[in-house]
C-alpha cells in the first residue's frame, strides 16, 4: 500500500478510536473539563496527530498508548466517583469568591484570579455591581457561579403571589420536513392532526423547517420560506372568546325570559360559567 493510503488508513482508524474512547468517557468531558480531563485530551489528540502525520512510529504503539491512557483517565472517573478526597485532587475544589457580600481577597489570590477577572465573570451573569452578589462559587470546571441578593433579584411570580398555570416542555413535531412521530406520540396526536392544523394555516409539510406544539396544543411552525407568513395560534384566544360568548347568552336569555325560574336558572349557570372562566383564564394568557 503506498504512504498516503496508509495514512488515510491510519488517520481514520485513530480518529474512530478516539471518538469511541470520548464517547465513553462521558459527556461530562466535553462540556466542562477539570484539568485531568483537559490533560487527558491534549495527550489523546497529540498520540493521533503524531501517528498519523508521520510514519517513523509504529501505529500499533500508537494505538496501546491511546488505550493506556484512556484506561487511566477512565479509573481516574471512577475512583472519583467513589472517593471525594481523590475526586478532589484530581477534578479540584470549589473555591468560595464572594461570601455574605464580602469579596475573599485570599481566595482569589490563592486561584490565580485578579479583581478584572471576578468583574468579568460576573458581567457574564449580567451583574456588574459586586454589591449585589451575596455568594459566588468558582468551579473546578473555571466557571463562577452567583446567587445574588435578594434584593437584587426580579421578582417572582411565587413574590406577586400569583397563581400561573403549569407549564411542560414543548415538543417538535415536525424537523426538516419530517414528521416527528415520537413528539405526536408524547403529546398523545397523530400525523392526521397534524396534517388538518397544517391545512388550516395553508402550509406543506415539506415547507416546515421546524414544528413544535406546546402543552396547550398549539401548534406553531417555522418555514423554509421566510417570505411566507404564518398565522399566530388561535385555539387558546377562540376558547376563551366561546366561553364569554355562551356567558354573555346566558345574560341575555335570564333578560329575555318572564319565568322567574327559567331567569334563575340561568343567572346560576351564568355565574358558574364566569367561575370557570376565572379558573382556567391562568391557562389561556
Amino acid at each position: 500500500m503506498p504512504n498516503w493510503g496508509i495514512v488515510i488508513l491510519k488517520t481514520f482508524t485513530l480518529i474512530t478510536l478516539l471518538f469511541l474512547m470520548t464517547k465513553l468517557l462521558g459527556k461530562r468531558q466535553l462540556a466542562q473539563f477539570t484539568i485531568f480531563e483537559y490533560i487527558s485530551g491534549i495527550v489523546l489528540g497529540g498520540i493521533v496527530a503524531i501517528h498519523t502525520s508521520t510514519m517513523k512510529y509504529t501505529f500499533t504503539y500508537g494505538i496501546i498508548s491511546m488505550f493506556i491512557w484512556f484506561i487511566i483517565t477512565f479509573a481516574v472517573e471512577q475512583f472519583s466517583l467513589k472517593n471525594k478526597s481523590f475526586r478532589d485532587l484530581f477534578q479540584g475544589k470549589s473555591a468560595v469568591l464572594i461570601q455574605n457580600g464580602k469579596i475573599m481577597e485570599d481566595n482569589l489570590k490563592k486561584e490565580g484570579f485578579s479583581s478584572d477577572d471576578l468583574l468579568e465573570h460576573l458581567r457574564y451573569k449580567d451583574i456588574f455591581n459586586v454589591a449585589d452578589v451575596e455568594f459566588a462559587v468558582l468551579e473546578p470546571s473555571g466557571m463562577v457561579n452567583v446567587l445574588p441578593k435578594k434584593e437584587s433579584l426580579p421578582p417572582t411570580a411565587k413574590d406577586l403571589e400569583l397563581k400561573l398555570a403549569p407549564a411542560k416542555e414543548p415538543q417538535t413535531v415536525v424537523m426538516d420536513g419530517e414528521v416527528m412521530l415520537e413528539g405526536l406520540a408524547n403529546l398523545s396526536l397523530n400525523p392526521t392532526w397534524l396534517e388538518i392544523e397544517l391545512e388550516k394555516m395553508n402550509v406543506s409539510i415539506e415547507n416546515v423547517f421546524l414544528g413544535q406544539v406546546d402543552h396547550h396544543g398549539q401548534l406553531t411552525v417555522d418555514l423554509y420560506d421566510d417570505n411566507i407568513a404564518v398565522p399566530s395560534p388561535t385555539q387558546k384566544p377562540l376558547l376563551k372568546a366561546q366561553m364569554k360568548k355562551c356567558q354573555a347568552d346566558l345574560e341575555l336569555f335570564a333578560l329575555a325570559t318572564e319565568n322567574d325560574q327559567s331567569k334563575k336558572m340561568y343567572d346560576k349557570n351564568s355565574e358558574k360559567l364566569q367561575q370557570a372562566i376565572d379558573l382556567v383564564k391562568p391557562y389561556l394568557k
